[in-house]
């Protein structure tokens, strides 16, 4: 494992799966709803955040409507005032980890807390690429598993501009459920 480097603030990235889709017949995969569990998980996102203190200064979302009102829904529960800028990316929908890191080198260096919204496999394999360091089981259980609603929580100690695989430090890992 490659150690951290860099001598400005830590930033800290948020990386959060939609929550629970539905299924319905003939709607196109971009413009699913969150399924009933999905519609309980997302606020339960959205209190987990809080309640770790990691409210975000920006959110990059999926353009898909599953994360939009992952977001929404978290975003209540998360209750920040002001609520946090989102983008809303199309890169992010159905991205790789190398599309997502691109994206994520893009954010303003003003952006302490990022929290970027999408989907799997991309998440999960941004995660597991970004990380050089793992805080306890962390890193097992993102590999092993990145259900729905899970949330990554990684810190790298440079500008976002600067994001480089094997340099992040996975935090914490969570899956909060409604």
């Amino acid at each position: 494992m490659r150690r951290r480097t860099g001598t400005q603030a830590p930033r800290r990235l948020v990386v959060l799966r939609h929550a629970k889709s539905a299924w319905p017949p003939d709607v196109p995969d971009h413009d699913r709803p969150l399924g009933p569990r999905g519609r309980r998980d997302a606020p339960a996102a959205g209190r987990w955040l809080r309640e770790a203190g990691h409210t975000p200064d920006l959110v990059i979302c999926s353009t898909s409507r599953r994360t939009r009102e992952t977001w929404e829904l978290a975003a209540e529960a998360l209750a920040a005032a002001p609520p946090p800028p989102v983008r809303l990316d199309e890169r992010v929908y159905a991205a790789t980890a190398r599309a997502l890191l691109d994206v994520l080198r893009e954010a303003p260096d003003a952006a302490g807390t990022l929290l970027l919204v999408g989907h799997n496999p991309g998440v999960q394999d941004l995660v597991l690429r970004l990380t050089g360091e793992a805080r306890a089981d962390a890193l097992r259980r993102a590999a092993d598993t990145f259900p729905t609603a899970a949330l990554a929580v990684l810190t790298w100690p440079a500008p976002w501009s600067a994001l480089a695989p094997e340099h992040a430090r996975l935090e914490d890992f969570a899956v909060p459920r409604g």
